[in-house]
């Protein structure tokens, strides 16, 4: 059961709103159980000191904090995020953007559903945002879902209706905000089965979600659809899409460019096609897992969890 309280929002904070009103909010020290255990084993402190921004073009920032990369853009409509990262730092994350010039966020795009990249939607939804996102991405919005880490389970629970995208799509969805002509593409199930990949035309920027990693291992949610060979098929699609000066905004990392991702994608090739070549000659699942055929290839740590959700995709654990 979701707990709330009620919370007067400074209008300083949150322009979006008309005037200085009683706005709802869960208690977002309230967890379904099994989350907090998450939570602290990812490190994620709320500290608000440790969220930071980059600026990448003129009204275009990238905040890093907790969870995935909120890329920011500011104009005439106002501000869109991609990405909404965790509702316990909603406050330092519109601070952020009021000292880049925004003043509230008015657009969600969510690259997907998983926690680390849609829980802000529990605030900011509340708030007045318009929120954005695959069909597939708000149905596990509104059913919840367990998101097998390998190691540890995260219980996704439901999302309140206002946090729930209120604009959906399935292949393809343009929009005009900003000045930006922005297209927003799902290509199949990849890392999950409601990706969203979101280009800016006139700026050149493409945010990957979790399609590209660069701070970690690469991550497949294969118990909820997704595969490596979507992932793989995915990334040559966004390499169709840009040129040697696009500005690549990955799921979690360092600001990127196409020659990163060719070289991301080059090494989820070589996983596969080495475990493709193990199924060849007859191996099981498990000795595979055993082998690890993504070692020298990609860090794994502590174990080969990408073979692993790979090998689930497959069918073969």
């Amino acid at each position: 059961m979701m707990m709330y309280l009620n919370k007067i929002i400074p209008c300083s904070l949150v322009a979006i709103l008309l005037s200085c009103s009683e706005v709802k909010l869960p208690d977002f020290d309230v967890y379904a159980e099994g989350q907090k255990e998450v939570l602290d084993a990812f490190g994620f402190t709320f500290d608000p000191s440790l969220i930071r921004h980059k600026t990448i073009k003129e009204d275009f920032h990238v905040i890093f904090g907790f969870g995935g990369n909120i890329l920011i853009s500011i104009g005439e409509d106002g501000v869109l995020a991609i990405d909404s990262q965790f509702p316990q730092i909603y406050e330092a994350l519109l601070a952020k953007i009021k000292s880049l010039g925004g003043s509230g966020i008015n657009h969600i795009i969510n690259t997907h559903w998983h926690f680390d990249h849609a829980d802000g939607n529990r605030a900011f939804g509340p708030l007045g945002a318009e929120i954005y996102a695959h069909i597939n991405s708000l149905n596990y919005m509104k059913s919840g879902a367990s998101i097998n880490l390998v190691g540890a389970v995260y219980p996704q629970q439901p999302y309140e209706k206002e946090a729930l995208a209120t604009v959906t799509y399935e292949d393809t969805l343009d929009i005009n905000l900003n000045g930006q002509t922005i297209k927003l593409m799902n290509f199949g199930p990849a890392h999950t089965t409601g990706d969203t990949v979101i280009y800016f035309k006139e700026a050149n920027i493409i945010h990957t979600g979790d399609l590209t990693n660069l701070d970690g291992l690469p991550f497949i949610d294969a118990d909820n659809g997704g595969t490596l060979e979507g992932m793989i098929s995915s990334l040559y699609r966004v390499l169709e899409l840009i040129d040697d000066n696009t500005i690549v905004v990955p799921g979690h990392g360092p600001v990127a460019d196409k020659d990163t991702i060719k070289s991301f994608l080059m090494k989820l090739v070589a996983v596969n096609n080495r475990i493709d070549a193990l199924i060849d000659q007859g191996k099981s699942g498990q000795e595979i897992l055993e082998i690890n055929p993504a070692k020298e290839i990609i860090e794994e740590v502590p174990f080969p969890i990408l073979v692993n959700r790979a090998l689930v995709g497959k069918g073969l654990l």
